[in-house]
């Protein structure tokens, strides 16, 4: 009971120890999407390296009991460790806060940052499944109930993290109590070592490496780690939302709000460019603006340059509750002019779950940001959303945006940026009004007269509703808006892109990563350059050639092969575990995707989702588990079981393929995907376990394959999903590319299930 107990604290601890390091890290790296798809294959990575090296060689080791000790120190002593340095490497490496960094640092920042609790937390799964062997007679249905325990210990660690922790502790509050409870642990796997002397030696390792615990405060580590991670002025405060992490710094007077790490607010003095043109022309392009809808970005400087005019109502929707409250904590004469003034209300709200729920209609709507940088992002720079935006504007209504731009050289790359986003805008409004420059303004509606506005016509509207800026000057207008500019951006942009960003299909987001890359790191921008050209046929051609390759070769070596049959059914059984490792990624990617486009993070459900993935890992494991004892499964029902996941991914590829027609589906639709793709995970692990062990295999190996060969498959689904297959391909033709790679396993198992037919 013990023994089921410590790995469920193994799962716990698993989930909090990736979840922790992976917002820190997304602070360091900006959110970037890339960096998140390389933080999560990084983990799977090293967990699969733990797993297989482990796995073979605690069969060789004598005191089982001490390696386990050993490994949980270890976890528990890097825990806190991990999480400094992954604020603080980047000072460390005397690289400036706010310097962005390119891909082979992003990758080998969080490789080593992870290297030893990705590790040891791997390893720990291989020594529990040889320590419980020992009280089951090495049964092969040992790893299937390690799994289920550890994934039931994943389950209820997310859920913790996601509703007690996150809200009400800070990151090195967290993670003194994981590392505590597996020193508790190792405490009592004391009374199982049997040499006394041994014995005495771990306790004294214990006790050593609870010092640290005890000498060092939590909060000493998270003022320490945030004040050299933020060096660029004295840090006054630091908090966690479930949404993201605020941080306020001051400098000369100025105070600078970072959200993810990223400046977004500068009080008491903004950037005065920006904040007039973009404040100001929206509204002086429509003639008489009342009612107005600003999404995000819009406190510091923004909402002052739109109350100048005489306006009735500003709503402004911001999704994280804790950016308001900080701004009202650390005050400034603009943002208290700006949050006190009763016509704004402030919204917080997913600013598309509050323009698909509201039926107000508006003269003017702002898009704050500029660039969809990650997924969730996108999701405002989509036709779908633009559409939305639409309806809720009256008939001679703007909408306004800002996109990244330059009036000296406009890259392929930005060129493509702003076609895909405007593309999408053509699909909705009749008309469209673009101002290039350092950043490009884009104005659309239905009215061509409302869009068609002169320099001195502005003029005339500043001066009859007195409105006092310092830019906004006659010079600067007709420099401004002059026609030079735009027949320049109109040859700059003759070969742009025909694509729209989509919901489903979001290629603006790819270019942001493209953008990113030749930015910092541009020696591997012919990477990305070779996968723009990536599209499903190619995909499918490389797929079909690696099978028939395989295929080949079993059947040239026909003899051979049957005499060492075994070997070649392992190598099936593991190419199906690392498919239905890739499967699993890539469909929680896809569905967490699809939850972001519709739901945002209003109900915060993205934890309880993957819990509920986990429990149906965990329900169909134990089930699996439970009737192996019964019944003699063979490798028929293992072929049986790729043939559902290939239906499931069939099935999800053709609601999500009508998702974008009709999107009235309930919560009910995504829990139920995430539990049937999690169950047919936790169905196939322990049967794979016990089909692998009947071919002489040993627990410590077998665990330690298998489980390799299932992150492995997840490692390539994190690299690839996020940064190629979601933005190029689409969540339709992505499930898709689950039906080949499964076939080619499937074939092999096949293959190998009809042994008599090679002769």
């Amino acid at each position: 009971m013990f023994l089921i107990f410590t790995v469920i604290v193994i799962g716990l601890s698993g989930i909090a120890a990736e979840v922790l390091i992976l917002r820190e890290l997304l602070v360091s790296f900006f959110g970037n999407e890339l960096t998140l798809g390389i933080i999560l294959a990084n983990w799977l990575a090293l967990e699969a390296l733990g797993v297989f090296i482990i796995g073979k060689f605690i069969e060789k080791v004598k005191n089982k009991i001490a390696v386990f000790i050993s490994l949980e120190l270890i976890f528990a002593l890097t825990l806190p460790l991990a999480v400094y340095f992954a604020r603080t490497f980047k000072n460390i490496l005397g690289i400036p806060f706010g310097e962005g960094i390119g891909l082979a640092a992003i990758f080998g920042g969080s490789f080593f940052v992870i290297l030893p609790l990705g590790f040891c937390h791997g390893a720990l799964f291989s020594a529990a499944c040889e320590i419980y062997s020992n009280l089951d007679r090495e049964s092969p249905a040992v790893i299937g109930r390690v799994y289920t325990f550890e994934i039931i210990g994943t389950i209820i660690g997310g859920l913790i993290l996601t509703y007690l922790f996150i809200p009400f502790f800070d990151s090195f509050q967290i993670v003194f109590i994981v590392s505590l409870i597996n020193l508790v642990i190792c405490l009592f796997f004391l009374r199982i070592i049997a040499n006394r002397q041994l014995r005495l030696s771990v306790l004294f390792l214990i006790i050593f490496s609870l010092i640290p615990f005890l000498v060092v405060s939590p909060g000493y580590l998270e003022r320490l780690s945030i004040t050299k991670q933020f060096n660029l002025g004295r840090v006054l405060d630091c908090r966690n939302s479930v949404y993201g992490n605020v941080v306020v710094t001051e400098s000369e007077l100025q105070h600078t709000f970072f959200y993810n790490g990223i400046p977004i607010i500068t009080t008491p003095y903004p950037d005065i460019t920006f904040a007039e043109e973009f404040g100001n022309l929206p509204l002086l392009f429509h003639p008489n603006p009342k009612d107005i809808l600003v999404i995000s970005g819009g406190a510091g400087g923004l909402i002052y340059e739109i109350l100048k005019h005489p306006i009735t109502k500003i709503d402004y929707a911001e999704l994280d509750p804790l950016i308001i409250e900080m701004l009202n904590k650390y005050p400034s004469d603009l943002t208290l002019k700006e949050l006190a003034d009763p016509r704004v209300k402030v919204i917080n709200a997913d600013g598309r779950f509050f323009l698909k729920h509201t039926d107000n209609k508006y003269d003017v709507v702002m898009l704050g940001i500029s660039k969809p940088t990650d997924l969730s992002i996108n999701r405002l720079f989509t036709e779908e959303f633009f559409r939305m935006i639409r309806k809720r504007l009256r008939t001679d209504g703007i909408l306004s945006i800002w996109l990244p731009g330059s009036l000296t050289y406009l890259s392929s790359t930005v060129r493509d940026v702003n076609f895909s986003v405007i593309n999408a805008i053509k699909k909705s409004y009749a008309h469209q009004r673009i101002i290039p420059g350092d950043y490009n303004l884009v104005f659309a509606s239905d009215s061509a007269k409302i869009l068609d506005v002169t320099p001195k016509l502005l003029r005339q509207r500043i001066a009859s509703d007195q409105i006092k800026t310092r830019l906004l000057k006659e010079s600067y207008l007709d420099y401004r808006m002059d026609k030079r500019w735009l027949d320049w951006f109109r040859q700059s942009t003759l070969n742009a892109t025909v694509k729209i960003n989509k919901d489903f299909s979001p290629f603006a987001l790819f270019l942001m990563l493209v953008l990113w890359n030749q930015q910092f790191s541009p020696r591997c921008s012919y990477i990305f350059d070779a996968l723009s050209n990536l599209n499903l046929p190619v995909i499918f051609g490389i797929i079909v050639l690696i099978a028939a390759g395989l295929l080949c070769f079993i059947f040239l070596s026909s003899k051979s092969a049957l005499e060492g049959f075994p070997r070649i059914r392992k190598f099936a059984i593991s190419y199906a575990i690392a498919t239905t490792g890739f499967f699993g990624m890539l469909i929680n990617l896809v569905l967490i995707f699809a939850f972001q486009v519709f739901y945002g993070y209003l109900y915060n459900k993205i934890g309880l989702l993957l819990a509920i993935f986990m429990a149906g890992i965990a329900s169909g494991s134990a089930l699996m588990t439970k009737n192996m004892a019964l019944r003699n499964y063979s490798l028929r029902l293992l072929i049986r079981i790729e043939i559902w996941i290939i239906a499931f991914s069939y099935i999800l590829a053709l609601i999500l393929g009508r998702w974008n027609e009709n999107p009235n589906y309930t919560l009910l639709i995504f829990i139920f995907m995430f539990l049937i793709c999690g169950f047919l995970i936790g169905l196939e692990f322990p049967l794979a376990s016990k089909l692998f062990f009947k071919e002489k295999a040993k627990i410590g190996i077998t665990s330690g394959l298998l489980y390799f060969s299932d992150l492995l498959g997840g490692w390539l689904a994190g690299i690839l999903g996020g940064i190629i297959f979601l933005p190029l391909l689409g969540l339709f033709n992505t499930c898709i590319l689950i039906i080949p790679l499964k076939l080619l396993s499937l074939s092999l198992l096949a293959l190998t299930n009809y042994k008599p037919a090679l002769r």
